[in-house]
């Protein structure tokens, strides 16, 4: 029996994260109301620009 690679296994996994992460955010889009997902998309850039600030900061 072959030996697994460790950087494949890291990278399968790593996969596997993202794709039940996509999952999760897709189904929360679906259930919440609508207002709330304007909400937060209005919300986006005001993050954004404040993440950018606070990474300046360091």
């Amino acid at each position: 029996m072959p030996a697994i690679d460790p950087v494949t296994a890291m990278l399968f996994v790593l996969g596997l994260a993202i794709l039940a992460a996509a999952a999760v955010s897709i189904t929360a889009i679906l259930r919440a109301d609508r207002t709330d997902v304007v909400a937060v998309v209005r919300a986006l850039p005001e993050l954004a620009a404040t993440l950018m600030r606070w990474r300046r900061r360091r």
